[in-house]
């Protein structure tokens, strides 16, 4: 039995995400007690025990099965992203959701795992090089398409996801550092150039330094260079053709004070939560925004505001430790596998959990914009929290056959 835990069962992972499950189940309830939602606390419970069942199913599969399914599996969730936009349900302006009876689907959250298959899939092909432009290409349709899928739902938040997981993938197969400034560049321009012109600027020369020291093909150079010109000059134009809400998250985000009963309210009583927790919290079921509802439906994208108010700066802390340790796991594991395909699957894993918890914890403590991220493990969601799940028992898979080529 020794043996087993130490050869092939990746307890370590296993206690990690069985801790931060079990805080999540503890503050979906704190969030619920005095609002008359416990319904959400047992379906929250009930989602735990079926992710706990899909993480053992998966670590005992087959490896080669999770590599022979990956697009078909991939292919599956894009019929489902599609289907989704022509019979789906529409919530908060965004068609992502299938009803199931009592239940609701959300495609794009299993999406995310079946594209880190096909990815990982395609990219460790002896034959694909990400120095090859067409290899390059080929992998950023894989990722594009459901981005593009998610986008008409629209659902902006989800999307920001699978570009989070790419990056990292990129940076392990040994893309070019002007391949990666490429493809940072403009998206840091436009965040930049809704802070103003100085920073704008600021910021298109920083990058367009580094694309000169790259050393790399001086004219393409000079064509990333303008189009990262073009998208900050264009952001006044994409933030006017926003619908009102989405403007109203984008100005809440650049000053929460500017509208406080209004798009602001939300992370201005998240801040006020996290903040008044002090070093140790207000107690368990004691937290004067959690217990009073200042926060709307908070058992969902800011569930931090939990363990922030009620257990304070140790809550948090202890929240923040697990997750870096768990995202520690997923790139020692992705060095170690002797696998090039399961050293894909492992780091993309890893950027999809660091995307979630960098973008909702970034929202919680108002440094970044609204977007509807939820924080893997702990947020109340079945299709987030069996989707968090699947990706453990991919993990763990990994793990027990990381001897295997």
């Amino acid at each position: 039995m020794k043996r087993f835990l130490t050869e092939y069962f990746d307890y370590r992972t296993f206690l990690t995400v069985a801790g931060l499950t079990l805080i999540g189940i503890v503050s979906v309830y704190s969030a619920t007690y005095d609002a008359r939602a416990s319904d959400i606390f047992y379906r929250q419970l009930l989602w735990a025990g079926v992710g706990a069942g899909a993480v053992i199913f998966i670590t005992i599969l087959p490896f080669r099965f999770l590599q022979f399914i990956s697009y078909p599996a991939y292919i599956a969730s894009i019929a489902m992203l599609v289907a989704v936009l022509l019979l789906g349900r529409t919530v908060s302006g965004s068609t992502s959701w299938f009803n199931l009876g009592a239940l609701r689907l959300q495609p794009s959250e299993f999406a995310k795992i079946t594209t880190a298959l096909a990815l990982a899939t395609y990219l460790s092909r002896s034959n694909v090089s990400l120095l090859n432009m067409r290899d390059l290409i080929t992998a950023a349709s894989i990722v594009m398409l459901p981005v593009a899928l998610i986008m008409m739902q629209p659902d902006f938040g989800t999307a920001v996801i699978y570009l989070g997981m790419f990056f990292p993938v990129l940076y392990w197969g040994g893309a070019s550092r002007f391949i990666l400034l490429s493809l940072i560049a403009p998206g840091a321009v436009a965040l930049a150039a809704l802070f103003g012109t100085t920073p704008f600027l600021i910021t298109v020369l920083v990058f367009g330094v580094l694309l000169y020291l790259t050393k790399d093909n001086r004219v393409l150079a000079a064509v990333v260079f303008s189009a990262m010109v073009l998208v900050g000059i264009s952001v006044q134009f994409i933030y006017d053709g926003l619908k009102p809400y989405q403007q109203k998250r984008i100005a809440s985000f650049l000053d929460p004070n500017a509208d406080p009963l209004g798009a602001g309210y939300n992370i201005l009583q998240s801040k006020v939560a996290i903040g008044s927790g002090g070093l140790f919290g207000k107690g368990y079921l004691h937290g004067t925004q959690t217990q009073l509802n200042f926060i709307p439906e908070q058992w969902t994208d800011f569930i931090f505001c939990v363990p922030g108010e009620e257990f304070g700066f140790a809550g948090a802390a202890t929240v923040l430790l697990l997750f870096a340790y768990l995202l520690f796991r997923c790139v020692t594991l992705s060095s170690t596998v002797k696998s090039t395909y399961a050293s894909y699957v492992s780091m993309a894993i890893g950027g999809i959990l660091a995307s979630h918890v960098f973008i909702n914890i970034g929202m919680s403590l108002g440094l970044l914009p609204v977007i509807g991220v939820p924080l893997p493990f702990l947020s109340y969601g079945g299709s987030a929290l069996l989707a968090g799940m699947i990706m453990v028992g991919i993990l763990m898979n990994l793990y027990a056959n990381r001897k295997e080529y």
